[in-house]
């Protein structure tokens, strides 16, 4: 009854959590939680402390802390990261790209960035042999809608696909909710995705955490347990989470588009993400299962979920020669669990093993030795969260 299944790549990872006032990296329980889960690799899509994140990457590469492989993204390129000038020139970023390059950045993420701040990311990023992902919007106030992007030369683009279903008279998630699959522009922008091969990661969940959660938005652990005993008690005096009705919009119409995408010939060019920090909630790592689950539940096959999931990521990060598939000569990235999910995909739920370039981990030691490690564990703590 045991299934072995490619580490999966969460290409929309985040190991920041905002448990109380401000939002941090966690460098402790988080890496723990994405390896017991088989997720084996994971890009930082943007960092809060790009120094930190580094510096785990190290860690876990020596041996001095467990965790998934790394592929660091650096700083937010764009408004989104602190002290971030619009007057930036050019030969500015190009020093950037080049620092961080040096530093050993696998790609670079752009979120909010201008048109003439994205093309010289792109440009720059293409110089050191490395990806650039965005999260954009439509055009709207100086931004870059996803279609300019892929023309600048994109590789992958977050969130929704763009073109000109989405105007630039207004932001893009005003237009996304309307979206129709069936329009000659959701088609053109397929089309474009397609004749350039940019890969697309819709992180369909994040959205869903701001909705109604009506399916996959269960526990199979007890997540909470995770938790500090302080945050959990900060937490239970905390308000729920607020719906948001233009989010819960948005996350249907990313699955009707995320089907409609696979079915017109994209499969190899989705990817997987969360991109969803625990708030005190859900945690990343059991967060990228219940990404794969959606996949399914929007129309996707098991197997064609499963590749997204593995091979697509890590083709996606140029490193599909040696990861993203269980072949002889790559490394052995792994992880085994009860029930075959080609018949039920949650049970990708159920790793009870793990192993990481042949290095063997069992989920329930991993999991057991980071309860109740999430977080401040009190008042003095708490300054610093």
């Amino acid at each position: 009854d045991d299934y072995i299944l490619p580490g999966m790549f969460d290409l929309h990872a985040h190991y920041n959590v905002q448990l109380l006032e401000k939002r941090r990296e966690e460098f402790e329980v988080v890496p723990i939680v994405y390896l017991a889960n088989g997720v084996t690799s994971t890009f930082t899509a943007g960092e809060y402390d790009a120094d930190g994140m580094l510096e785990l990457k190290k860690q876990i590469q020596r041996g001095d802390k467990i965790g998934p492989r790394i592929f660091n993204t650096g700083p937010y390129f764009g408004p989104a990261r602190p002290g971030w000038s619009d007057d930036m020139t050019a030969e500015e970023i190009f020093k950037d790209v080049d620092e961080w390059a040096e530093r050993g950045v696998a790609g670079f993420k752009a979120k909010r960035i201008s048109r003439q701040h994205l093309k010289a990311l792109i440009a720059r990023a293409h110089l050191h042999g490395l990806t650039v992902t965005g999260h954009l919007d439509s055009g709207y106030n100086n931004t870059v809608n996803p279609l300019d992007a892929i023309i600048m030369g994109i590789d992958r683009v977050e969130h929704f696909l763009g073109g000109d279903a989405l105007p630039p008279s207004r932001p893009a998630y005003a237009s996304l909710v309307n979206v129709q699959t069936n329009s000659p522009e959701f088609r053109e922008i397929v089309q474009l995705y397609l004749q350039r091969h940019v890969y697309f990661d819709a992180t369909i969940t994040a959205y869903g955490y701001f909705g109604a959660r009506t399916e996959g938005y269960d526990y199979w652990t007890d997540e909470q347990s995770y938790f500090t005993p302080f945050v959990r008690e900060h937490l239970q005096q905390k308000s729920p989470k607020k719906y948001i009705e233009q989010f819960d919009k948005i996350y249907w119409v990313n699955r009707k588009s995320i089907k409609a995408f696979y079915d017109s010939g994209g499969g190899e060019l989705i990817t997987l993400g969360t991109d969803h920090p625990s708030n005190g909630e859900f945690i990343a790592g059991f967060s990228a299962h219940r990404e794969l689950e959606v996949l399914v539940r929007s129309g996707i096959p098991p197997a064609g979920a499963i590749k997204i999931a593995t091979i697509n990521g890590a083709r996606a990060l140029n490193v599909g020669e040696k990861l993203g598939s269980i072949t002889v000569g790559k490394f052995a990235d792994l992880f085994v669990v009860k029930g075959d999910p080609l018949q039920d995909i949650t049970n990708t739920r159920k790793v009870h093993l793990v192993m990481k370039s042949g290095q063997v981990y069992y989920t329930n030691a991993l999991l057991k030795s980071v309860e109740g490690k999430l977080g401040p564990t009190g008042v003095k703590d708490a300054i610093a969260w």
